[in-house]
């Protein structure tokens, strides 16, 4: 088989590519910016297929169309928006988490592709409410409940990607679909999440945890990249039971968010906080850090927010999910794995307590002062004057 990995340059989707590659499949990174698949790939001697990469943006459907030629299956990994300042970008979310999409469905229409596996999100069915052992029968999220366009757009562009499923495509063959929702990722290497949370431990701004006794799951890459083989092969298969089906994947081991990541603390040097704060103030605070930055992000200056409300709720409230069905359908059996290597992994590059100690120094405070200031400031002008 040929596969198309949409968003090969990232972390996952090179760790994608690469393994099926080096399982004799041909692949194609496809991705704006490849610089840190082809980084991975040089390190790598036991691919045995052709790896290969191609420049596109997948909201760009001429883009797409090239990538697509030939083409057995798609692995969409491709999205936007998914954390940080990033959660802001409304209309680069849509571009490509929809337009994306659609661009990727319209593709396997006209190029004759017969399986697409996306990568989806636990948010098309979670927005705060707590979930304990949620299942893929859950209902998605009304679009107007969702607090970040993230995961709305991902809701949308899930439902597309199961409605697709049974198009005919050319040739006269049948295209078959499913999505992967995955828990939180992490691993060696993880380029988005982890290193902005080493960043807040070295500043000193790791000083409290909210949420008490709440729950959540992790994934590590390697279970997920399983997860998205198994996928794609039920797909081909004479048999298809994964078409036009959801499947939560996870590791299988539900723990408090902050406890997740206390051997990365105390692995690098750190105390691990002592104090626990209520969600709602947290929640609060990040609200009024979206205000900030919706008035002056665009234009002044674009920070990057310390939490988002959809941070808030993905870190600090109870939600995990039986991956029953995805043992079933796929054969998905997840191994174990912890901290410890991302641990090796930063200490490696120079992170730790022992190499250095950033600290939240008296020109940070006083910018973000001033930030605060410049924001009442705005505020308070465009208050009514009350007049007698």
């Amino acid at each position: 088989m040929k596969y198309l990995v949409t968003g090969g340059g990232g972390y996952f989707g090179s760790k994608l590519g690469l393994s099926l590659a080096s399982d004799g499949a041909d692949v194609c990174l496809f991705d704006l910016n490849i610089s840190f698949a082809c980084e991975d790939s040089d390190k790598t001697s036991k691919q045995s297929g052709a790896l290969t990469s191609m420049k596109g943006d997948v909201s760009v459907l001429d883009d797409v169309l090239q990538a697509c030629k030939d083409v057995d299956c798609i692995m969409h990994v491709a999205s936007f928006g998914m954390s940080g300042r990033d959660m802001l970008n409304t209309s680069q979310i849509e571009a490509v988490n929809i337009q994306g999409t659609k661009n990727i469905i319209e593709a396997c229409r006209k190029c004759g592709v017969t399986s697409l596996v996306y990568t989806s999100t636990t948010n098309v069915v979670f927005c705060g409410e707590p979930i304990t052992n949620g299942d893929e029968t859950l209902p998605y999220v009304p679009d107007e409940k969702h607090v970040d366009h993230y995961s709305r757009t991902k809701c949308i562009a899930e439902q597309a990607v199961l409605q697709a499923n049974g198009y005919k495509v050319a040739g006269g063959k049948t295209l078959h679909t499913c999505a992967i929702r995955p828990a939180g990722i992490y691993g060696e290497g993880e380029q988005r999440h982890l290193p902005r949370i080493v960043n807040y431990i070295e500043r000193g701004l790791f000083k409290f945890t909210y949420g008490s006794n709440n729950l959540v799951e992790f994934v590590h890459v390697d279970n997920l990249v399983q997860s998205h083989k198994l996928a794609a092969l039920n797909l081909a298969s004479t048999n298809p039971t994964a078409a036009g089906q959801p499947y939560f994947i996870s590791d299988g081991q539900p723990v408090n968010n902050f406890e997740f990541f206390r051997p990365l603390v105390e692995g690098l040097g750190y105390t691990y906080p002592r104090m626990t704060l209520p969600v709602n103030i947290i929640y609060f605070f990040a609200f009024f850090i979206e205000l900030i930055h919706g008035i002056i992000g665009r234009y002044i200056y674009n920070f990057q927010p310390f939490l988002t409300r959809a941070e808030v709720f993905k870190t600090g409230v109870t939600h995990y999910f039986k991956i029953d069905k995805a043992k079933k359908d796929l054969g998905y059996e997840p191994k174990s794995h912890d901290m410890l290597g991302v641990v090796r992994f930063f200490r490696q590059q120079g992170h730790g307590r022992s190499f250095h100690h950033k600290k939240y120094t008296t020109s940070n405070l006083l910018r973000d002062l001033a930030l605060a200031a410049i924001v009442v400031i705005m505020l308070f002008s465009l208050l009514p004057v009350v007049t007698t």
